[in-house]
């Protein structure tokens, strides 16, 4: 999976930046906020064909499609703007606007981009992580001084050994039934289901699908 990199919107765009209202209030039109704590905010968006992404107060963060499209990347200094086609599950890193290149980002498709927008509302850290504690299937995506993100599958009717995350945004692109081994011995049960988002403490377990689907889901870990 590619992790491609574009910048936040500058100042003059924060006119149409999200208003804040508490966890999954509805924000304006097709913007929906699915998680807010201390460490990040996550709003599920459709962009309309031609729509220019409103983002937080220019803040670094990470996008995640949930269909394919096209998006216009248009710098906000001096340079040609890009067209990228972007793929259903693909992520990337939005760097903060106080960072060079900064770009607004538009759908320059003919149809709806539906995409989540998670925004990093701490300063990150130094240290890292790398591919410490997570299950060998897990594929990390990329790793900054925000956050770590990774794409997690497991198979229909199979097990990961036992692993570790950190607190994490989940963006699940495919559900499942889930079972979690815990080292003290219990276990739970829970159900993801595809295009639910949500906040997960941190934890250590064995997991086992259960159900007949493959389950796909991004994980972005705030440092």
């Amino acid at each position: 999976m590619k992790a491609s990199v574009f910048r936040a919107l500058p100042d003059f765009f924060l006119g149409l930046a999200l208003v804040l209202f508490p966890i999954t209030g509805a924000l304006a039109g097709d913007r929906t906020e699915r998680v807010q704590n201390d460490k990040v905010l996550v709003v599920a968006q459709t962009l309309a064909p031609g729509e220019t992404l409103a983002l937080p107060d220019g803040r670094a963060g990470v996008l995640v499609y949930l269909n394919a499209g096209s998006v216009e990347v248009v710098p906000y200094s001096a340079g040609l703007s890009r067209t990228n086609t972007v793929k259903r599950g693909e992520v990337m890193f939005r760097p903060s606007v106080d960072e060079p290149a900064a770009a607004a980002v538009k759908n320059a498709g003919s149809t709806a981009l539906q995409l989540v927008a998670t925004t990093y509302l701490g300063k990150g850290g130094s240290e890292t992580w790398g591919r410490a504690g997570l299950a060998p299937n897990y594929q990390v995506l990329f790793e900054n001084q925000y956050g770590r993100v990774y794409d997690i599958r497991v198979a229909a009717g199979k097990s990961e050994p036992l692993h570790s995350h950190h607190a994490r945004v989940v963006i699940c692109l495919s559900g499942a039934e889930l079972m979690h081994e815990m080292p003290d011995g219990r276990k739970e049960t829970a159900t993801l289901k595809t295009g639910e988002v949500a906040w997960r403490p941190a934890a250590t377990h064995v997991g086992h699908n259960l159900g007949q689907t493959d389950l796909w889901v991004i994980a972005i870990e705030p440092k």
